[in-house]
């Protein structure tokens, strides 16, 4: 048993969606988020930036006496992730586009992935499409401005749409009956997507598989706390917080941090 929090960290309020699955998995945690969203999109970043960024969140997160932590972005998992494992002696949990269940289940062996350009030109996402793509089409996609309309409120302009539209044809024309979403944002934008696909798509976000193994670990390392208590959360970003205000409700708090190097 620990009541320590899990912490939780993102770009903005991608991981937002992530941690909702979690929290309905761990109803008795307690749990630490925090938005980087001074820094947002991680997507546009090179490598060694999402990377310092990541260390910068983590050190502020095991300050909070975190007793896990989840990279809820794709862009910081597969950029920086395998590094925090490294340097530092707690459980991390990340997330990767689900390339493998949409590979497994496709009848027509295409396969769509929209991600960020962060996420696509990472060494873990090739690794990732080798590894499971064999015999697959994967027609990839980079998502550019979804995250920073997300971050805005900009979820149902029509702008948004005919982004969604151009990128997500040239998968459907070459046959793609799955859609991966390779960022934490993107599942904000499920009921639009619903709306432009055909039927026949299925759109493909490991959410669920993510809070299933944070369970596992927290089991594993006898880490969970029991039945009986009311999980609480504790929101932070390091930007400005209206949108994730929108996000969160009016009801929870948002406290604002400076996290430097």
């Amino acid at each position: 048993m620990d009541n320590s929090p899990i912490g939780v960290f993102d770009s903005g309020v991608g991981g937002l969606s992530l941690l909702q699955e979690i929290k309905a998995l761990l109803p008795n945690e307690d749990f630490v988020y925090i938005a980087d969203n001074a820094y947002s999109p991680y997507g546009a970043m090179t490598s060694s930036q999402i990377l310092d960024r990541s260390k910068l969140l983590t050190k502020w997160l095991i300050a909070q006496s975190c007793k896990i932590i989840v990279v809820a972005c794709n862009t910081a998992t597969t950029n920086a992730i395998s590094i925090l494992r490294e340097e530092n002696n707690l459980s991390f949990v990340g997330i990767e586009p689900a390339i493998k269940p949409a590979a497994l289940q496709t009848k027509t062996s295409v396969v769509g992935v929209l991600a960020t350009k962060g996420t696509l030109s990472s060494s873990l996402f090739h690794e990732t499409s080798n590894a499971y793509g064999q015999g697959i089409t994967i027609v990839e996609k980079e998502g550019k401005h979804l995250v920073q309309m997300i971050e805005q409120g900009k979820i149902n302009d029509r702008e948004l749409r005919l982004l969604l539209h151009s990128y997500t044809k040239p998968m459907i024309d070459q046959g793609a009956d799955h859609l991966v979403l390779g960022c934490t944002h993107y599942p904000f934008l499920t009921p639009v997507l619903k709306e432009i696909l055909p039927d026949h798509v299925k759109i493909v976000d490991c959410s669920k598989a993510v809070a299933q193994q944070v369970e596992r670990i927290l089991k594993r390392k006898a880490l969970l706390r029991p039945e009986g208590f009311d999980g609480e959360t504790t929101y932070y970003c390091t930007g400005e917080s209206n949108t994730m205000q929108s996000f969160v409700g009016h009801g929870n708090a948002i406290k604002k941090v400076s996290i430097l190097g």
